[in-house]
């Protein structure tokens, strides 16, 4: 099953938290403060393998937490920080943010990484919060979250020339007799339901990477037919091959085919016109097709459209070392596919990208009466807080006054003995 779109859940893993602790050995007396630190937390990272071709591992498997990094320990140790998560995908690969749309990675080579959760700090123990004021504090900070996100995935085929052109008119049959690939050939249509790849070698030693689409029918960008979903897969591709069927076998005129597939193309990304394009001029061996195939390029002329065609006939393989030495040609000249996906990645970027006020905290009401404290930083605060030592509670109320709670509490409202709750910690508001 071939599977190129997918969400996945990924957690980074949390920092290891501090520890309050002192010094007793039997010759140190008031040894000091000896917790150490917690260690740092796992990242989720994407790794490419060109082993894989599609997103199939995601189907049962869309959830991934990376570990949390060790707790602080007594004297002073720190705590080992998590060794990240390693998540392998196939070359390709776009990593998207679920909810905002923002493009995080664009996943090409062999062996690249990227990190798409990045793993908490740890908390530090009292060790670090020793002062002449408080030589022995009982203060250590939880690890710090790591961080959790929904990624979209989205696999772009990657190959050299991609076929294109309405059902049936003998992409498969073309990619089959040029390669060793095997792709479904039926006498129906939409018998390729998914991308094939295979690799073509010419005469002369070249070698590109061949793909046979499915086919596209009129309204293909709207989502008619099976267009919508593969159209991205043709993105990735340097050169296309249009493939029109000469013989008219199937009721259609070579002439709307050309144009009404041209016309798909630039629906979905205006880019995909300015590729290197050449007609292929398909099943030349049948009754009507050198008169269909005259009737094409006088066409052609009228309306002003420079193309490249070359007869074939895929059944009887008549032409086919001629086309494929072209396309070999032109891909020596045509440009690589990052001059393509840089201006796409900016646009998306530009158009889709929202990026909401920055502050440090809000505060709502709810129908109850309760005040709630909200904002990721006043967040991240609460949950690095240990409260099991009255030191880290009376620090993290001055952090909470010095942030301007206090005042905005007021200034909202808020009177002696009002509810207020932050995340799941809940207090009186005391004037």
């Amino acid at each position: 099953m071939f599977l190129d779109q997918v969400k996945v859940n990924v957690k980074a893993g949390n920092g290891g938290n501090g520890m309050v602790a002192f010094r007793r050995e039997k010759y140190v007396p008031d040894g000091g403060p000896a917790g150490g630190d917690g260690g740092i937390g796992g990242d989720v990272i994407f790794v490419v393998d060109e082993g894989l071709r599609t997103l199939m591992d995601f189907r049962y498997n869309r959830h991934f937490r990376a570990e949390h990094g060790e707790n602080g320990m007594s004297k002073g140790m720190h705590g080992r920080g998590a060794k990240a998560l390693f998540v392998k995908v196939p070359p390709g690969t776009v990593v998207k943010d679920a909810e905002t749309g923002q493009m995080l990675a664009d996943l090409v080579d062999h062996g690249q990484e990227a990190v798409v959760a990045k793993g908490g700090r740890g908390g530090r123990g009292n060790i670090r919060f020793a002062s002449p004021r408080n030589p022995a504090p009982e203060i250590a900070e939880n690890g710090e979250p790591g961080d959790e996100k929904e990624i979209e995935l989205e696999l772009k085929v990657l190959a050299d020339v991609g076929l294109v052109g309405f059902p049936s008119v003998g992409k498969s049959t073309l990619l089959s007799v040029v390669s060793q690939a095997r792709p479904k050939i039926g006498a129906y249509h939409f018998t390729t339901l998914v991308p094939n790849l295979g690799m073509v070698q010419t005469d002369d030693g070249r070698s590109f990477v061949l793909a046979d689409m499915p086919g596209l029918i009129e309204g293909a960008s709207q989502g008619v037919g099976l267009g919508i979903e593969f159209l991205r897969h043709i993105e990735r591709t340097r050169v296309l091959l249009h493939v029109i069927d000469m013989s008219g076998v199937e009721g259609r005129d070579p002439v709307d085919d050309y144009f009404t597939i041209n016309k798909e193309l630039e629906q979905y990304d205006l880019k995909l016109r300015e590729r290197p394009q050449l007609v292929v001029a398909n099943k030349m061996d049948m009754p009507d097709s050198e008169e269909n195939l005259k009737t094409f390029r006088e066409e052609m002329e009228k309306s002003g459209e420079e193309v490249e065609i070359f007869e074939i006939s895929a059944l009887t393989r008549k032409g086919l070392n001629q086309v494929m030495s072209r396309t070999a040609d032109l891909l020596e000249t045509a440009p690589e596919f990052p001059l393509y996906e840089e201006e796409t990645g900016e646009e998306e970027r530009v158009l889709y990208k929202f990026t909401p006020e920055n502050r440090e905290f809000m505060i709502t009401r709810d129908p109850d009466g309760t005040w709630v404290i909200s904002g990721d930083k006043v967040v991240k605060l609460y949950q690095m807080t240990n409260f099991q030592f009255d030191e880290s509670v009376m620090r993290f109320s001055r952090q909470l006054r010095g942030m301007g709670i206090d005042e905005a509490l007021r200034d909202k409202g808020a009177k002696n003995g009002d509810t207020v709750r932050l995340d799941n910690f809940e207090f009186e508001f005391v004037e």
